[in-house]
């Protein structure tokens, strides 16, 4: 496989699935060889748009398409853990839309099934793979602005609307709340730069469905502190700030798909410009591309590990809320 291309299919059309084809195109060594929905039209649509020449509107059909080295799974949260693990058993690779799933338990099959079938799984965390976020959190590691003292992030848009049946986002069958469609990022960064707090305080307001509109956390740790928010009903700055004892970061808006970040020492402030290529799901491919290529099952930027560990934390945070999910 060294000197081909690694052929791609994607599992769910939806919003993101589109981004994400767009991106693929922009990778030299991908190729997008098959798409599934549960809606043909939808599926045919799609692969219209991206020169796909394989149609499924069968989960199950897909996964045993010979031609497919890796899947792409872009469906709603309640599905990630059977897709996944349905298509390592079939001895494909998987790089699966976050959050990972919904509980810590699932998660741990998932990755148990990439171990048993020596397969490569990563969930798709893109903001780990941003140039902003990587350099940006090298210097922090490097000790740039000191000890971290305080981290604040929100993840907070006002959604159109909140109306309509299966509206994914307050669908509770679905996985549906701001904590697990956009809350893990704030999570994801804490985790990334202070690791697993000791005490976690979380409060949250509910959808009549049952899903979080909006969630707040306090991350406690030993000698740092993180207020962290997602929201589907107001819109925040989406910058996150990183402070420590000699200065500050501060990922500039977007910060979850920085084109930018601005450091902060002795009153010196510099921006650092580093623009994505595409939208930003380019990285994340590329490292897929490197671990396979490598016969790796897991990165080494956002392992196995990783993944388990921040479900931990968002197992808590609902823990805290008492959300429930059916299933």
């Amino acid at each position: 496989m060294n000197n081909e291309k690694i052929r791609w299919g994607i599992i769910g059309l939806g919003n993101i699935a589109h981004q994400f084809a767009k991106d693929l195109m922009l990778v030299e060594d991908a190729e997008l060889v098959a798409v599934a929905s549960r809606n043909l039209d939808k599926a045919q649509e799609f692969a219209k748009n991206y020169n796909v020449k394989q149609v499924y509107n069968s989960y199950d059909a897909i996964m045993k398409d010979s031609k497919v080295d890796i899947f792409y799974i872009a469906t709603p949260h309640n599905s990630h853990a059977t897709l996944s693990i349905r298509a390592l058993q079939n001895n494909k690779h998987v790089l699966c839309e976050k959050p990972i799933a919904l509980n810590y338990d699932d998660a741990l099959q998932m990755i148990t099934a990439s171990k048993e079938n020596n397969r490569f799984f990563m969930e798709a965390f893109w903001t780990r793979f941003n140039p902003s976020f990587r350099e940006a959190f090298a210097k922090i590691k490097n000790g740039e602005i000191g000890t971290i003292k305080y981290i604040n992030a929100d993840f907070a848009f006002s959604a159109a609307t909140l109306e309509g049946i299966g509206n994914r986002k307050t669908d509770i069958n679905l996985g549906g709340g701001s904590l697990l469609d956009i809350g893990v990022y704030p999570l994801f960064l804490c985790y990334m730069v202070l690791g697993i707090p000791t005490e976690i305080l979380a409060k949250s307001n509910f959808y009549k469905t049952g899903a979080d509109l909006q969630t707040s956390m306090i991350l406690q740790y030993e000698n740092a502190q993180a207020i962290l928010h997602s929201s589907f009903v107001s819109a925040s700055n989406m910058i996150a700030t990183i402070n420590g004892s000699k200065g500050t970061i501060n990922l500039n808006a977007l910060w979850h798909e920085a084109q930018s970040y601005t450091l902060s020492v002795n009153n010196n402030k510099e921006e650092f410009l580093l623009p994505t290529k595409g939208k930003g799901f380019t990285y994340e491919i590329e490292e897929c591309h490197h671990c396979i290529r490598k016969n790796k099952i897991e990165s080494q930027l956002w392992s196995h590990q990783n993944s388990l560990d921040l479900i931990k934390i968002v197992d808590e945070v609902r823990s805290q809320i008492g959300l429930v999910y059916p299933s």
